[in-house]
């Protein structure tokens, strides 16, 4: 998205798990409104991607790691924003994992790895940038599903932890805004074509097959940027006024 204003300047973001796909997207499309971008990535292999896209915004931003689904991981990433800016204006909990599995076949490890980072890792985040949210204007912003409703087959775990991520946005809309001043909002991608999804296997892609081909916008997957243009709209200050929203970037493929 070109940028036609600087809506954001001076703002500051920490965009969980932005080193690639609907993170990295975001983090383009917020820079270009004049936010300065805090790129998270979980592991030293991927430090060079996270460390060259920082550098390639147009915001003077930086790439912390942090894996999100210690118990520390989230905090250290928030030490690291706070350090270099001494605040927080935005907060996006895009961290999140799926195993597309028969019911029979998900684990306890499953379980406990997809918990840790689409649930803990959330809470986490979310609880610890409080005391550094910037008073007036500020946003909070998760990354849900449409699975948390939609209910397909072979994302019990996932379409659970995303379950969680919705409820929470809900009783957090309700709780945190008279006290910090923020809104706190979540987008529900449908199938987006990122570097995850095209790793979800064939025999995923078989079962979404019939569902994409009747998207009524379109037969095809949706693209980062469609996406990244729904947490935007939610991040500017025009958006005052909208809270405890689930906004669904399927393409109609769900409606709520």
């Amino acid at each position: 998205m070109a940028s036609l204003d600087s809506s954001l300047q001076g703002k500051v973001a920490i965009i969980s798990a932005s080193d690639s796909g609907i993170g990295a997207q975001i983090a383009r499309e917020l820079s270009s409104l004049g936010a300065h971008i805090v790129i998270n990535y979980p592991f030293p292999s991927v430090s060079k991607r996270a460390q060259d896209l920082a550098t390639s915004l147009p915001t003077p931003s930086i790439a912390v790691e942090a894996d999100l689904s210690t118990t520390t991981g989230p905090q250290k990433l928030i030490d690291a924003a706070v350090a270099k800016y001494g605040k927080i204006d935005i907060l996006i909990n895009n961290a999140g994992i799926a195993v597309n599995l028969p019911f029979e076949e998900q684990t306890l490890e499953h379980w406990d790895s997809l918990l840790n980072l689409n649930c803990r890792a959330t809470f986490l985040l979310t609880q610890g940038v409080l005391p550094h949210l910037s008073p007036r204007d500020s946003r909070i912003i998760n990354i849900c599903s449409i699975s948390a409703r939609a209910a397909p087959a072979m994302q019990t775990i996932y379409a659970g932890t995303k379950g969680m991520v919705d409820s929470m946005t809900r009783v957090w809309a309700k709780e945190l805004p008279p006290k910090y001043g923020c809104t706190v909002n979540c987008v529900s991608p449908g199938p987006t074509e990122t570097e995850g999804f095209k790793a979800a296997g064939d025999e995923m892609m078989k079962l979404l097959a019939p569902v994409i081909e009747t998207t009524p916008c379109g037969a095809r997957l949706g693209s980062t940027e469609e996406v990244a243009y729904a947490v935007v709209m939610l991040a500017l200050p025009k958006a005052s006024w909208i809270n405890g929203v689930n906004l669904v970037a399927s393409g109609g493929h769900f409606i709520m």
